[in-house]
């Protein structure tokens, strides 16, 4: 399957963020830098460059949060193991025509909403993203959307770890996810970014990446 969506970032979900970062380190041979708290929502990620403006986000629970009223998102709350969980696309349109186009073709990506967090050097980043309602949509095989705007990339601040080789899409109905997907693609990709996106059938929908480290090939689902 060939679609013109640029991966940003792909989601890597868990209860116990130390513990999944030490893992991360060992597995790639690179310490994911740490990212920042997403204030109200009970969360703080580190984060590790997977190539050309597009990272691993690890994300779990902040200690130095209250517990949100609200679950935190991604179902970190629910996780028993940490798990690859969503992956945002960055698209060349607007993010409301996108958010259109994906409700038109039968999926809501969420609203857009304005979001914010200050790196551990005091650098503040902001940025639109689309977040729907847990549960995640068909797994976190349909992607939901990012616009950096004016704000550096967080790539260009990031170790990396790799290069994402791989993402594959499992669904019970692949053809009913082919068909979204392509509604929310571009007319072409900007550059020499493409990353092989393959939909495959399977009972249940997950997510799956393939990055090339230097340990060799690294999978995570």
């Amino acid at each position: 399957m060939s679609k013109n969506l640029h991966i940003d970032h792909l989601v890597y979900a868990t209860s116990d963020l130390a513990s999944a970062v030490a893992d991360i380190e060992s597995r790639f041979g690179v310490a994911p830098t740490p990212g920042g708290a997403h204030l109200g929502l009970g969360t703080f990620n580190a984060l590790l460059g997977l190539g050309p403006r597009t990272y691993l986000e690890i994300i779990g629970p902040d200690p130095a949060q209250p517990t949100p009223i609200a679950p935190r998102p991604f179902g970190i709350d629910d996780l028993a193991s940490p798990k690859l969980v969503a992956w945002c696309a960055s698209p060349q349109r607007a993010l409301g025509d996108v958010v259109n186009a994906a409700r038109e073709s039968g999926f809501d990506p969420g609203d857009v909403r304005s979001m914010s967090r200050q790196r551990p050097d005091g650098v503040m980043l902001e940025w639109e993203l689309t977040l729907a309602p847990l549960p995640i949509p068909e797994g976190g095989v349909l992607p939901f959307f990012i616009d950096w705007g004016r704000t550096i990339h967080p790539t260009e601040s990031l170790a990396t770890g790799g290069t994402l080789v791989t993402l594959d899409l499992f669904h019970p109905q692949p053809r009913t996810i082919d068909l979204m997907l392509s509604a929310v693609s571009d007319s072409a990709l900007l550059g020499d970014d493409q990353v092989n996106i393959t939909l495959n059938y399977d009972d249940e929908a997950k997510l799956s990446a393939t990055i090339m480290t230097a340990h060799g090939l690294v999978t995570l689902g």
